[in-house]
């Protein structure tokens, strides 16, 4: 990105007038806040065009500072000439009710998964859109599945089953079903109501039109489809796992479910001693797509012998193995290699990592960094094979370079125990620039902070050094962050939120007003952020309304707490869900819009006094354990609570 960023500012010096001189993608994506703030309207408007023109893909940092600075040059209305991912970071507080459907039919294209970081924004997104169709309940027709896009992803199954079987179309864009939505789309698809007919009647062509849905069907439907054209659909699925072009996790779940029928996986009835009744496994037979149909674990286990694992163990891996056949490749190499794996071998083992112990792991020899990111880059080890890993490289003499971090990823560091952390030398962590520790833990980003700050501290000027230092400000303490507020660095709404937590509460709304600047209303949409939100309530109301940052939208969405209507009960959790029916909501008085205070909540009479104004709990035995599990709950706002929903019982 800093190579990027370089031509970013390049590109704007070589513009001529309002116009931007013939900005490529990879130029503009480049983007940056600072400098784009500096240019004149029309000039900074040219841009934004240019970006949906050259279809320039940019991150949620980015695209949360173009919004703010189209609201400040007054553009936000030209929305259909923008990118449909920016829109995704508009104030939704201030779109035009006349232009709702408009708005949210070219919102909804956008790339939602942008907005994982801030879910209550998605979730008024949602609420708006649902507002603009007029609240269609779970019968959505094939227009306002146009306009919703995919914003039904985050829509209870019912609406799966109830609406226009164009949905399809819609679930197409979900990154991920919950258990219940897939169980809903399989009972869609064998209905037979979707235009690819009934399951006995698809082809090779109609399962791939599925797209990403085919992977989700269940094997009482696999059962249902022409055997032919499922094997023929199989093998096509596991050349394009060989081929790079589908991820690991998303053919795993496929094999698993395509094979319940065919693979026992029981490691009890492995050890029965079932002799091999397929014939023994060739090279021949591993190349073959349907070598998994044809051997179960067991099978695998009785027919593959020890030369054809040696000779072949790269192919055999290539196959997405179930975890009990991969369990038993184990088990044959330790046979193997009783002293443990060479290392030349350890880069086709890469999907294995996670079998091995510690203390397997420290009979290997790995001298190599190339070696290192095999094993770690396949995003298959976890935190106790990441440590063993990195310990056996250091005491073998590797080095922890900045290629090596930027190649295994930021939140390998996560997993890196503080000694290790600590042999990272500070140019090494320089040359690898902004890697995501977002994922740690507040003690391995207060490691982190310390050793960037030291590597960044020598860069010309506070601006440059904040736009190193910003990935690693989670573990930044309170001065350091008081003193950038005076550097006019405008922090975005992610960095904001990745803060400690307890370095957040003693800031004060001056401080954090300097320190996000003109992107200090994007609080509004990080509000279901646990520390943003219990941040917010501790401050002076009259004062954040004074920054627009008051407690109830302006536009479109309906208040549960002032209209006694209920929240949708047919979002999901991904969301924010009830299931519950109406009856069932334990409500608030329309006249509070949050939790009562403890003053009104004696302990005593807590269980039987206790309100929710959120839909979310539906019991009153959820109600009363949480009052008295979160003492402090009447700080949170509905829809926080969200959060915490796994700890009540």
């Amino acid at each position: 990105m800093g190579s990027a960023s370089g031509f970013f500012q390049q590109g704007l010096a070589s513009s001529v007038g309002s116009q931007v001189a013939r900005l490529s993608a990879s130029i503009l994506q480049g983007f940056q806040c600072q400098e784009a703030s500096q240019l004149p309207r029309a000039q900074f408007s040219s841009l934004v065009r240019e970006m949906q023109k050259q279809n320039a893909i940019l991150n949620a940092r980015q695209l949360s500072c173009m919004a703010n600075l189209l609201a400040l040059h007054n553009l936000t209305s030209d929305f259909a000439d923008y990118p449909s991912d920016l829109l995704l970071f508009y104030d939704l507080r201030q779109v035009d009710e006349a232009k709702c459907r408009a708005f949210i039919s070219r919102a909804s294209q956008g790339n939602l998964n942008l907005l994982s970081g801030l879910s209550a924004q998605k979730r008024e997104l949602l609420n708006v859109s649902l507002t603009c169709l007029g609240n269609p309940g779970t019968n959505l027709s094939k227009e306002d599945l146009s306009s919703l896009g995919g914003l039904v992803c985050d829509m209870e199954p019912a609406v799966i089953l109830e609406s226009d079987p164009h949905i399809i179309d819609n679930l197409k864009r979900c990154s991920q079903l919950t258990a219940r939505q897939r169980d809903a789309l399989n009972a869609l698809l064998h209905s037979g109501a979707t235009s690819l007919g009934a399951p006995g009647s698809w082809n090779l062509g109609r399962l791939w039109s599925l797209g990403p849905l085919a992977f989700y069907i269940n094997s009482t439907l696999w059962k249902m489809v022409n055997k032919e054209v499922s094997k023929d659909f199989f093998r096509d699925v596991v050349a394009r796992y060989q081929a790079g072009s589908l991820p690991r996790s998303r053919v795993q779940s496929f094999v698993d479910s395509f094979l319940a029928q065919e693979l026992s996986i029981s490691r009890a009835n492995q050890e029965t001693g079932r002799r091999c009744s397929r014939g023994n496994i060739t090279a021949q037979v591993i190349q073959d797509e349907l070598f998994m149909v044809r051997y179960d674990c067991k099978q695998l286990k009785s027919c593959l012998g020890s030369k054809v694992l040696k000779a072949n163990l790269n192919p055999l891996l290539q196959h997405p193995l179930p975890r009990e056949c991969q369990r038993v490749v184990k088990g044959k190499l330790s046979e193997i290699y009783p002293g443990g794996v060479p290392e030349d071998q350890l880069k086709l083992i890469t999907s294995l990592v996670y079998l091995y112990t510690n203390d397997e792991i420290g009979h290997w020899n790995i001298t190599s960094g190339d070696t290192v990111v095999a094993l770690l880059g396949s995003d298959v080890a976890m935190e106790n094979q990441t440590q063993a890993i990195i310990k056996k490289y250091l005491e073998l003499n590797g080095t922890v370079t900045g290629a090596l971090l930027v190649a295994i990823g930021g939140f390998r560091l996560c997993w890196m125990s503080p000694w290790q952390i600590e042999a990272i030398r500070p140019v090494e962590l320089r040359w690898a620039g902004a890697l995501d520790i977002s994922s740690c833990a507040q003690d391995r980003k207060d490691d982190l902070y310390e050793k960037a700050k030291e590597a960044f501290s020598g860069s010309n000027g506070t601006i440059t050094y904040y736009h190193y230092i910003r990935p690693y400000l989670g573990g930044a303490p309170v001065e350091d962050l008081k003193h950038l507020s005076r550097a006019n660095i405008s922090m975005d709404i992610d960095t904001f939120t990745s803060l400690n937590p307890e370095v957040l509460q003693n800031l004060s709304l001056s401080n954090v007003a300097k320190l996000l600047g003109r992107n200090v209303g994007d609080l509004w949409k990080a509000r279901s952020n646990p520390a943003v939100s219990f941040w917010l309530q501790s401050q002076n109301q009259s004062a954040l309304a004074a920054l627009g940052l008051e407690d109830t939208p302006k536009q479109l969405r309906p208040n549960p707490a002032t209209t006694g209507k209920p929240l949708p009960t047919w979002i999901t959790d991904k969301g924010h869900k009830s299931s519950a029916s109406p009856s069932e909501h334990i409500t608030l008085a329309a006249t509070s819009g949050r939790c009562p205070r403890p003053q009104q909540l004696p302990a005593r009479n807590c269980r039987s006094e206790v309100r929710l104004p959120h839909p979310l709990f539906t019991t009153k035995l959820q109600a009363q354990s949480l009052c008295l599990q979160f003492p402090w709950w009447h700080l949170w706002p509905p829809w926080s609570f969200i959060i915490i929903k796994g700890a009540i019982p």
